[in-house]
C-alpha cells in the first residue's frame, strides 16, 4: 500500500491497540499503529534488566477466554504456560489450594461465616441479589464477618483484578465479576515475558497487511465538522499527516480529548470524561534469587498483609525469563488511596515488610531489580471497574478502547480484547475496507 493510504489509524500499541488493530487487519482494513514509544505492549510491556524479562505492568494472561479466541482468530501464536494449580492462597502460614473446593473451601479455613459468604455470593447470580452500586466490596463483606483474614482475602483479590482495594471497589462490581465473567479462572505467562503475546499480535498485523510504527507519538486527530479525516504525527522528526475516516484511540479518553482540543467537544462529554478520569496505582517489586523462595507454580495470595496482594513466581514455568540458574518473582501492592495522593516511600516500605515477613531472610536470599510505582498518567487501570465510559465518541469514526472504556465489572487486558472486539464489530458493521 502507498505509504500514507489507510482505512483505519490506531492510537497506541498498548493491549487494546493490538487487538484493535489486529482484527481489523485480518478482515481486509489497510490498519496503521502509532505508537510513541519504541517496543509495542504500552503498559502491559516487558523490559530487559541484566538479563531478567521484568513486566512493567500485566504480568498474567488470561487462558481459554476472549484473549486466546482474539489470537485464533486473527493467527497469533498464543504461547501461553498456564501454571497448575494457578493459585494458592496463604492462609495461617498455610498455602491452600482451592482446587475444585472453590469459595466455600477457601472461605471455610478462615472463618465459621464461610457458609454465609458463600450463600451471599451466589445469590448475586440473580439481580436480586446484587447490592446496590453504593456498598463497598468491604462493607459488603462487614455484613457477615469482621475476620482479618477474609477481609484480606477479598482487599487483595480487588487488589490483583482491579488495582484497587476493597473499600473502593463497588460490590456489585465484585461480585458481578466473580459470578458471571470469566474471573480469570485459567491463566499463564508467557516465556518473553507479556511483550512476547504483543508481539505476536504485531506479527499478525503485518501479515495481514497492516503497518505499526514505533517511536511515533500523535499529536493531534483532525477532524471536520462531526467526523474524523486523520491523525497529525511526528515522524523521524518531522510533521506528517495522516488522512483517515477510522481512528481508534488506546491511549485513554482523556489523553484523547487533548488530541482533539477541549475547544471542539460539547462541554457534557469533557465532564462525563473528567468524571471518570480516576486512574488507579500500584507498586511492583521485581526480584529474583539463586534459590526458589516460594514454593508455588504460578501465583501466592494472602489472608494477612499490611499491602502485600500477591507474589508471581514465572520462571518454575518460563525459565527463559531469566539468566540461567536464577528465579524471577515479582510483589505487588495497591497503596492506602489508590486513586488519589499517596505516600510512595512509606506504601513501598509496607510492601517490603510484607516481602520480608512472608519470604525467609528475603533481604539476603533475594536481590530487587526494580521498584514500579504505576500511577497517574502510566496506571494500571485508567479507570475503576464501574465507572467507566463508553467507546463511542462525539466524532463520527472516533472510538476508544482499552481500560478506561471497559465493559461492566471487567478489568485488565482481558477487558481490553472485550472492548476491542465490540468496537471493532461496530467498524465493521459501518464501514467497508477500502
Amino acid at each position: 500500500m502507498p505509504d500514507n493510504d489507510f482505512d483505519v489509524i490506531v492510537i497506541g500499541a498498548g493491549a487494546g491497540g493490538l487487538f484493535t488493530a489486529a482484527r481489523l487487519a485480518h478482515r481486509g482494513y489497510r490498519t496503521l499503529v502509532l505508537e510513541r514509544l519504541d517496543k509495542v505492549g504500552g503498559r502491559a510491556s516487558t523490559d530487559d534488566i541484566d538479563g531478567f524479562k521484568v513486566n512493567n505492568g500485566a504480568i498474567v494472561i488470561e487462558v481459554g477466554g476472549i484473549t486466546q479466541q482474539t489470537c485464533e482468530e486473527v493467527g497469533a501464536a498464543f504461547d501461553i504456560r498456564e501454571p497448575k494449580p494457578p493459585i494458592l492462597y496463604r492462609v495461617a502460614g498455610k498455602d491452600v489450594d482451592v482446587t475444585g473446593g472453590g469459595w466455600g473451601f477457601l472461605l471455610g479455613k478462615l472463618t465459621r461465616q464461610g457458609a454465609k459468604l458463600v450463600q451471599g455470593i451466589g445469590a448475586a447470580r440473580n439481580d436480586s441479589g446484587l447490592p446496590e452500586d453504593e456498598l463497598s466490596t468491604a462493607d459488603w463483606v462487614r455484613k457477615y464477618t469482621k475476620n482479618e483474614g477474609v477481609h484480606g482475602i477479598f482487599r487483595n483479590m480487588c487488589a490483583s483484578i482491579f488495582a484497587v482495594g476493597s473499600e473502593d471497589l463497588p460490590a456489585r462490581v465484585f461480585l458481578t465479576y466473580f459470578t458471571r465473567k470469566s474471573a480469570f479462572k485459567r491463566f499463564g505467562f508467557h516465556p518473553e515475558g507479556t511483550i512476547g503475546l504483543w508481539k505476536a499480535l504485531a506479527a499478525s498485523i503485518e501479515a495481514n497487511g497492516g503497518q505499526i510504527w514505533l517511536s511515533t507519538p500523535a499529536t493531534r486527530i483532525r477532524t471536520s465538522g462531526s467526523s474524523v479525516t486523520g491523525v497529525d504525527i511526528e515522524r523521524d522528526g518531522s510533521p506528517v499527516t495522516i488522512p483517515a475516516s477510522i481512528v481508534v484511540s488506546d491511549v485513554g479518553p482523556a489523553a484523547t480529548v487533548k488530541l482533539l482540543g477541549e475547544e471542539n467537544l460539547p462541554a457534557d462529554y469533557l465532564s462525563e470524561v473528567e468524571a471518570a478520569d480516576r486512574p488507579t496505582s500500584m507498586i511492583s517489586v521485581n526480584f529474583a534469587s539463586q534459590e526458589r523462595l516460594v514454593d508455588v507454580p504460578g501465583m501466592l495470595s494472602f489472608a494477612k498483609t499490611r499491602r502485600l496482594a500477591y507474589i508471581a513466581n514465572f520462571t518454575d514455568l518460563c525459565p527463559e525469563m531469566a539468566p540461567p540458574g536464577w528465579n524471577l518473582y515479582v510483589g505487588t501492592s495497591v497503596p492506602d488511596n489508590p486513586t488519589g495522593d499517596f505516600d510512595e516511600a512509606a506504601e513501598t516500605e509496607l510492601l517490603l515488610q510484607d516481602l520480608r515477613d512472608n519470604i525467609e531472610d528475603f533481604d539476603r536470599r533475594g536481590r530487587i531489580l526494580s521498584v514500579a510505582v504505576t500511577r497517574d498518567d502510566w496506571p494500571p487501570q485508567r479507570a475503576v471497574a464501574g465507572f467507566d465510559l463508553p467507546h463511542d465518541t462525539p466524532f463520527t469514526g472516533l472510538w476508544n478502547v482499552g481500560d478506561a472504556v471497559k465493559e461492566y465489572a471487567n478489568g485488565g487486558t482481558t477487558a481490553c480484547a472485550e472492548t476491542a472486539k465490540l468496537v471493532v464489530d461496530k467498524i465493521v458493521s459501518a464501514y467497508r475496507p477500502g
